[in-house]
């Protein structure tokens, strides 16, 4: 491809997608640097999450077709970014803007570095900052932080049904929210 917006139009043509639901997918691959996004697109159905590997996610969930169409455009961009190591950050990179409602690490304490693992699904949104050893769980209008130990969170799984429960993955295997302890300090930036 000549440019980015010419890799956008072809991606957006190839999986009969808005070119701008393709350009917020870039922009969030970028800032995730060619390996994961997190962003929100009503192309994608809203909140939209994708990692290199084989996770995806969808805000609707139970419709197959946007869900393929998804993961279609992320694996199209992945390729990209892979192929052409030259294409600039997305800081200076020719893109439509990202959507208001899309997650950006500016929403987490600056005092806590860039959280290496973050998220969300419905009313409830995590991130994982390992230089201070803190999982930072925001579940409606409340943010608890957590003294994450020896655990370095990667991922999250939640189960919607009756009571909501809450589990992190570590490298020591699954945590629960509940057995994590609730850290004294507060971010000051």
């Amino acid at each position: 491809m000549n440019s980015v917006d010419d890799l956008i139009a072809a991606v957006a043509k190839r999986h009969d997608v808005a070119p701008e639901a393709v350009s917020a997918a870039w922009a969030a691959l970028r800032r995730g640097g060619g390996t994961m996004a997190q962003f929100a697109h009503t192309e994608f159905g809203g909140p939209a999450q994708w990692s290199k590997g084989g996770m995806s996610m969808v805000g609707d969930m139970f419709n197959n077709t946007v869900k393929t169409k998804f993961d279609g455009v992320m694996a199209d961009l992945a390729a990209a970014i892979h192929q052409d190591p030259s294409e600039p950050p997305a800081e200076t990179a020719s893109l439509a803007p990202v959507p208001p409602t899309a997650m950006s690490a500016s929403r987490w304490p600056d005092a806590f570095g860039a959280p290496s693992s973050s998220g969300g699904q419905n009313d409830m949104s995590y991130a994982f900052f390992p230089k201070v050893g803190r999982l930072i769980v925001e579940d409606g209008a409340k943010r608890t932080i957590y003294d994450t130990g020896k655990h370095r969170i990667s991922g999250v799984s939640q189960q919607q049904s009756g009571s909501r429960s809450v589990r992190f993955q570590s490298q020591a295997g699954d945590v629960d929210l509940d057995d994590l302890a609730v850290a004294a300090d507060e971010p000051t930036g």
